[in-house]
């Protein structure tokens, strides 16, 4: 079924959680304002079908019809702390919480310009016995902002055991490479070696750091509440007689029911974007990880080090058929790179407020805050399958180090030297002049390192050469970087992923 509307208009404003469970989702196309209802897997979240994107992999947002939940859920606790609300009329509403009109709400929208009012006036002649009492109290943020608190929670919820997916997948890759040494790189130029495993570890504790930041940032949302139009529940404290307790009551109730432990204890109109300001800077900073380590495998895979997954019919160039881009961690990056600077928004948004609040966050936040979570969503399935699939070369790896081992191992034959009762002054002399003669023939004539072979050939070095085979040893110069990764993945990864067992993703297929 499509429906027409504008981007802004109650099919997006007007939405909340369906209770989990459900199996109805909407997808949104916000560059051409054309919507649609489809069905999906249960404990499916709505999802933009973001084009834009190019995946077409299930994503994540949380929309649904809202008013009806919000307000039936309002209605219960109002006739349990004494209002004259029947249960007849709280039974009609009840009985339509799905059955949401669409279009008849767009057609209302048009004529009042208001998106809560349009679903009010709809939900107003579906529940003609619960039309008097239908937002009594409320303002439209109790419905919108309630909602838009249980989207960013309940997206948090969905995005957690997919960064988690990503953390155990490149675990596993770690634990497999903990021993394989590579070259190390500092500003993009050889350094000394570290091992493929080790580095793996470096995006993990990015990983890691997004877990806890994405965590801290659910953990800390509270709900709006019912607070009124300016936050001073003035409505509901003249509803309730001026009984502030039972207003206090309403709003805990209300609170607890939709899942929360605490609501803001004061606000204006809205809450404070600040919490959109925390949502999103978490999704812009798990969106910077994620470049890091895309770009880092794009690197790689321009050395033939490592690649990401490449199908056997797939094809790199349209003129160049040898190619073999990393297409997947290129659009990664690209998404990525869009969720990082979405944080832009809400920091405008939230410095813009005006006193207790103005419309012109309104417009921004509906599209913020919902490609926000999509491409993390989008980021991370990417992301998943690409580690889920990388490819190591062993002996690729091998060759670069052997061009660069025999100048980082010039301090251990020093040493060596020195041990042996030679003078370190003379020693380094030497080993200076070879490497220059060495480097010079790499650089000038493109042929392979020889200083080794010059060392094995000059008399001075006679007494180690024994033993230049085991100074040469690549293992010798990786420190206790495979300790480290063992470490790493007991003290700090697997603690992790423990809390996440039967939750996290199962292998991703991309249709990109």
């Amino acid at each position: 079924m499509q429906i027409q509307g504008v981007l802004g208009s109650p099919l997006v404003r007007s939405s909340a959680l369906y209770p989990r469970g459900t199996t109805a989702r909407r997808c949104i196309n916000t560059f051409s304002g054309r919507f649609s209802i489809m069905r999906v897997p249960r404990g499916g979240l709505l999802v933009d079908r973001m084009q834009v994107f190019h995946n077409r992999c299930p994503r994540i947002i949380v929309i649904a019809p809202c008013c009806k939940l919000t307000v039936h859920r309002g209605l219960l606790v109002f006739q349990e702390l004494g209002l004259d609300i029947s249960p007849e009329q709280i039974s009609e509403l009840e009985g339509s919480v799905f059955n949401v009109d669409f279009k008849a709400a767009a057609a209302e929208e048009r004529l009042t310009r208001h998106d809560v009012m349009a679903h009010v006036h709809v939900l107003a002649t579906l529940c003609p016995r619960a039309a008097p009492v239908i937002h009594l109290g409320a303002t439209s943020c109790y419905v919108g902002d309630n909602t838009d608190l249980i989207i960013l929670r309940d997206g948090f919820d969905v995005l957690l055991p997919k960064v988690a997916g990503c953390i155990d997948r490149l675990a596993k890759f770690a634990d497999q490479y903990k021993n394989l040494p590579t070259l190390g790189f500092t500003h993009l130029q050889p350094a000394q070696l570290t091992t493929v495993g080790k580095r793996a570890c470096l995006w993990l504790q990015d990983l890691l750091m997004d877990e806890r930041a994405i965590k801290r940032a659910k953990e800390d949302l509270r709900f709006r509440g019912v607070k009124g139009t300016t936050g001073s529940q003035a409505s509901f404290l003249q509803l309730f007689n001026g009984d502030g307790e039972k207003v206090k009551a309403l709003d805990k109730k209300v609170t607890e029911m939709a899942g929360f432990a605490r609501s803001y204890t004061v606000c204006g109109q809205t809450y404070t974007r600040k919490v959109d300001v925390e949502s999103v800077s978490v999704l812009s900073s798990l969106g910077a990880t994620a470049h890091k380590i895309c770009s880092d495998i794009r690197l790689l895979a321009n050395m033939k080090e490592l690649e990401e997954p490449f199908e056997s019919t797939q094809i790199g160039s349209s003129a160049m058929p040898y190619k073999r881009n990393p297409m997947r961690s290129e659009r990664t990056c690209a998404i990525a790179r869009h969720l990082m600077t979405l944080v832009n928004n809400p920091l405008h948004t939230a410095a813009t407020q005006w006193m207790e609040r103005t419309l012109d966050d309104s417009a921004n936040r509906r599209i913020t805050l919902a490609e926000a979570f999509l491409s993390a969503d989008a980021v991370l399935l990417t992301l998943q399958n690409v580690c889920e699939g990388l490819v190591v070369y062993p002996k690729v790896i091998e060759r670069h180090i052997s061009q660069e081992l025999p100048f980082m191992s010039t301090e251990n034959i020093i040493m060596a030297m020195v041990k042996g009762g030679a003078d370190r002054q003379e020693c380094h002399e030497h080993i200076r002049v070879l490497s220059h003669e060495a480097g010079a023939r790499v650089k000038q004539e493109g042929l392979d390192n020889d200083l080794v072979k010059r060392i094995q050939h000059t008399p001075y070095f006679s007494p180690i050469l024994p033993q230049l085979n085991d100074l040469l040893d690549p293992a010798t110069f990786v420190g206790r970087a495979p300790e480290q990764v063992t470490e790493f993945l007991q003290e700090e990864v697997y603690p992790i992923l423990d809390q996440y067992k039967g939750r996290v993703s199962k292998p991703v297929t991309l249709e990109i």
